[in-house]
């Protein structure tokens, strides 16, 4: 849960974002995007594909300086975690050494034991990405950001493509040292019942260019939201929203 009084950890503004397709038109992916973390908080971003999400996250990430707008503080002075749809190791590399490669030199030896066990990866610290499944390769690059011990984590769409059973045995995982460690959380999603049940604050994006239309606050304990009632909430933000 968000710490409550504390400054916010983060502050993202964009006034426009506007870039050139592959035939020279211009595009304007983003519009009056106003965003602010607090810290603790667990907030994810909604929209429809091709709206400006992942745009968005690139410019909050500084992988993007082209646009109108600022970010407060600089992201140069935050840790920074970030996850991506696609898993990104080092196929010649185990799951340990593509964790310990993230790392600053002078923390590559630090003790992982604990972070492997939160994890369930300690089975399969030795082993090459192409012997894991799609959910443990997601689980070693959740690894690999978590190992940073960031202040901020980013994921972009990290259940994505895997099967119920991984996507929730990866959230209880996610939430667990999510909220051992009080890290705040941005994530980038299109499922709504999944960032109903593990999310603090709901934002949903319009179509392209992406601005926030509609903000949520979600008080009810992550424990206490059963399927019937993120069920609920989710036919109650359709009918709210329109989605």
């Amino acid at each position: 849960m968000p710490d409550v009084g504390a400054p916010p950890l983060l502050e993202l503004t964009i006034a426009s974002k506007t870039y050139r397709d592959d035939r020279g038109q211009a595009v304007e992916a983003v519009r009056r995007l106003d965003l602010t973390l607090a810290r603790g908080e667990f907030t994810c971003l909604i929209g429809p594909s091709g709206c400006g999400k992942t745009t968005a996250l690139k410019i909050l990430l500084g992988l993007d300086r082209a646009y109108e707008g600022k970010v407060t503080p600089d992201m140069a002075s935050l840790t920074v975690g970030v996850t991506f749809q696609e898993p990104r190791l080092l196929p010649w590399r185990t799951v340990e050494q593509n964790i310990r490669i993230a790392l600053p030199p002078a923390r590559r030896k630090r003790d992982l034991d604990g972070l492997f066990g939160e994890l369930g990866l300690a089975e399969w610290r030795g082993h090459y990405p192409h012997a894991l499944s799609l959910g443990l390769q997601r689980r070693a690059s959740l690894a690999r950001a978590l190992a940073l011990e960031p202040q901020l984590l980013v994921l972009d769409e990290p259940f994505v493509s895997l099967d119920d059973k991984a996507a929730l045995e990866l959230r209880r995982c996610l939430m667990a040292v999510v909220a051992s460690h009080r890290i705040t959380v941005l994530m980038v999603t299109h499922n709504v019942r999944e960032a109903i049940g593990i999310a603090d604050r709901l934002l949903f994006l319009s179509p392209r260019p992406a601005r926030i239309l509609h903000e949520v606050v979600l008080a009810q304990a992550r424990q206490q939201r059963h399927s019937p009632w993120i069920e609920e909430r989710h036919r109650e933000f359709a009918e709210r929203f329109g989605l």
